[in-house]
């Protein structure tokens, strides 16, 4: 009887030990699994991190610079709220940048994620590693100047008097509503092709050079690739300010009108226009080596009329080519589609990436452009305007590249 108790209780300690090593090796396996969760979350971030980087490389020339570029890009997204690219990363040793055969560039990037439940059993970390891949094609001399991207019908409108010309430059209208776009008699419209996604459409009369429907349409070349700026804490200029000349310092200008028909200049740089901007008619506008930032549909520049206007974008810097855009990586700001008018009727001289693609932009009255331009809307109307187009070819900037990711 004493023997068959010993056995037992031997046997008792046995299974003791063997539920608490089976319970030892679950709770690891679950603590690994949580790991693991982790270290994939952390890869996904920082990939997407060095796929910004890499495009927003592409505009340097050089392989050290699109490092530096890669680099300040990961530390900017990657490293926040994470223990990724810790302040003593070692960009040198994990970090490479290489350039292929087809012209396109490689990143691959080596890190670490440290581990919470695998400690107990010796491994203190994960080992990740992410690769991208792209490439960048600068914009030919006949290539789209024009991308009208809406849907919904009536997505280029011409109406009378509508006087466009162009010997290198086309137009892509994304629509395949019915009708796609709409011209009426007394205008006149040439580009080197009119490109219609669609093929449903309504011509009352007016020439029309170079039409083709079901045409394939070049894609929006700009998409989440021009760099938007955090807006400062306070605003430059509000209100209405009185006097005949103004010199306008880059800053963020908040709800500003201007009485009488003043001259405006606005300094070189950054000028965050919040709210609207309301110019009087026989204003005269100067901006030379300025970008125009909107950071909401609400946002805008409202010219009254009988304005002349001058606007170049800059030629070097962050914002490189772009004279004016707005806001786009928001979806609410995405999904409210507004009316921009241009209404200088005195004359336009514009050059640079107008990147407006929630808006539906209108040229009124008699305005007379010249313009060398890299326009992106959502819809666009042609009334009254005399328009001499060229392509923006934009000094090789990331801004003037077709730049897209192939891995």
């Amino acid at each position: 009887m004493r023997h068959l108790t010993r056995l037992l209780a031997d046997r008792s300690g046995n299974f003791g030990l063997l539920a608490a090593l089976a319970a030892a090796c679950l709770t690891m396996g679950v603590g690994a699994s949580i790991d693991y969760s982790y270290a994939l979350t952390e890869r996904q971030k920082i990939q997407q991190a060095l796929d910004a980087g890499l495009l927003a490389a592409l505009s340097k020339s050089t392989l050290q610079e699109q490092r530096t570029v890669i680099q300040n890009v990961l530390l900017a997204n990657a490293g926040e709220g994470s223990n990724l690219l810790v302040p003593d990363f070692d960009f040198g040793a994990n970090l490479a940048v290489a350039k292929n055969a087809d012209g396109s560039v490689t990143a691959t990037l080596r890190d670490t994620v440290p581990t919470t439940f695998m400690r107990i059993a010796g491994r203190n970390s994960l080992a990740i590693r992410v690769k991208s891949t792209a490439i960048a094609a600068s914009q030919s001399s006949s290539d789209t100047c024009i991308w009208s991207l809406g849907n919904s019908g009536q997505d280029v409108l011409i109406n009378s008097g509508a006087t466009v010309d162009s010997t290198r430059c086309r137009l892509d209208a994304h629509s395949t509503a019915n009708p796609a776009f709409i011209m009426n008699s007394g205008s006149t419209i040439k580009f080197t092709k009119f490109c219609v996604k669609g093929t449903k459409y309504i011509k009352n009369g007016g020439t029309l050079a170079n039409l083709e429907t079901g045409c394939t349409v070049a894609a929006d070349p700009y998409a989440g690739l021009l760099p938007e700026p955090t807006l400062p804490a306070s605003c430059t200029t509000s209100g209405y300010p009185n006097g005949n000349t103004f010199s306008l310092a880059p800053g963020m200008h908040c709800d500003v009108g201007f009485n009488g028909s003043p001259t405006i200049t606005f300094q070189p740089g950054l000028h965050i226009i919040k709210g609207r901007m309301i110019i009087n008619s026989g204003a005269k506008v100067i901006a030379n080596g300025v970008t125009f930032y909107f950071p909401d549909t609400n946002s805008e520049i409202r010219a009254n009329g009988s304005l002349t206007f001058t606007g170049t974008a800059p030629t070097t810097g962050t914002y490189k080519g772009i004279l004016m855009f707005e806001k786009t990586s928001n979806a609410g700001n995405n999904a409210n589609k507004t009316q921009y008018i241009f209404n200088g009727s005195n004359g336009e001289t514009l050059e640079g990436i107008i990147y407006l693609p929630n808006r539906n932009v209108t040229y009124n009255s008699t305005t007379n452009v010249a313009a060398k331009i890299s326009m992106v809307v959502n819809q666009i109307i042609f009334n009254s305007a005399n328009w001499k187009i060229e392509p923006y070819d934009g000094g090789g900037s990331a801004a003037a590249k077709s730049v897209r990711l192939l891995e």
